[in-house]
């Protein structure tokens, strides 16, 4: 194991009154009961898996279901929660704050809202919205707000807007494809070149997207005229690591995803300096939590590149927690 903290990027949170709001409105996020949590809970796993402080963050489904009003008390209710552990905890704990979309209006006055006066990590956004990917261009505002303050967001998968498979979780591959088609939209959209300030961090080793990288090189040429393609073609050798370096403007967790199948990809797609240790807790189970992070820790790493990984990228990105 790292002899460095870690910095758990990947960690949620579940304030009571919110789990009371969901079961009130019969809401099984992915179809299953919602995990219980506590300020305790959270701090007994990090204390058995080498986690010094997690950046938490509320998860699917979010606060919006269709009423504007309604989702903006429960964002500012759960942000205002979070500060409150944070300012008691500041070592053990940090935030990504929850918007509204696709309630743009409402998400730019609770980002602003939640980074000046609350002091979140950073922001948290849901994959899809409402089956609006995040390079929808009704969601540029947001962007170009979060881009001026070059803020950490963190983007984590929603319920795909597709029919659910009979038998087949939805943790299983639609996660993992929810963040694939919100990273290549905000590829193809022109997002991340336009809004480069923001520092994406993609969940779960950004779903498909290291695995089908070349899928998503021939997608962007494909947008290109004939005399580019041609000249991709002819000049591989410096075309395609330009075209796959926006691959490595993300920043990528390892939450369910630190295993000898996965991390190769991972490691031959991402920058070094923009991969993060993540868990899922409360959502994964412990012992699944376990497993994967054995894998880890087995997977062989170079000392420097663990330590980054555990701790010293997430430093970067917060630097309050250097040291």
């Amino acid at each position: 194991m790292s002899r460095a903290r870690r910095i758990d990027t990947h960690q949620h949170v579940v304030p009571p009154r919110y789990a009371t709001w969901l079961q009130e409105k019969g809401i099984r996020p992915a179809g299953v009961d919602l995990p219980s949590w506590s300020e305790n809970s959270a701090l007994k796993f990090m204390d058995g898996n080498d986690i010094q402080t997690g950046i938490l963050s509320l998860t699917i489904p979010g606060v919006y279901f269709g009423d504007v009003p309604e989702a903006r008390r429960w964002a500012r209710e759960i942000n205002q929660y979070c500060a409150e552990l944070v300012q008691r905890r500041p070592d053990r704990f940090g935030f990504f704050a929850t918007l509204t979309l696709p309630d743009v209006d409402g998400a730019l006055a609770e980002a602003e809202y939640a980074l000046d006066v609350l002091h979140a990590d950073g922001i948290v956004l849901l994959a899809n919205n409402d089956g609006r990917y995040l390079g929808d261009p009704g969601f540029q505002p947001l962007l170009e707000f979060l881009h001026q303050r070059e803020t950490t967001v963190f983007i984590h998968p929603g319920e795909l807007p597709a029919p659910d498979v009979p038998g087949i979780p939805s943790f299983t591959a639609d996660f993992l494809l929810d963040t694939t088609r919100t990273a290549i939209s905000l590829i193809l959209s022109g997002s991340m070149k336009r809004y480069p300030g923001i520092k994406f961090i993609l969940a779960h080793a950004g779903g498909f997207v290291p695995y089908i990288a070349y899928r998503i090189l021939l997608t962007m040429l494909n947008e290109k005229n004939k005399l580019q393609q041609a000249w991709a073609l002819i000049d591989q050798k410096h075309q395609v690591p330009k075209h796959l370096a926006v691959l490595k403007q993300f920043y990528y967790d390892i939450a369910l995803s630190s295993t000898p199948a996965a991390l190769p990809s991972l490691l031959e797609v991402a920058d070094p300096d923009h991969i993060t240790y993540g868990s899922d807790f409360p959502f994964a189970p412990a012992p699944a939590i376990g497993f994967l992070t054995k894998q880890y820790e087995n997977y062989p790493l170079d000392a420097k590149l663990r330590e980054a990984i555990d701790r010293g990228n997430a430093e970067a990105l917060f630097p309050r927690l250097k040291g």
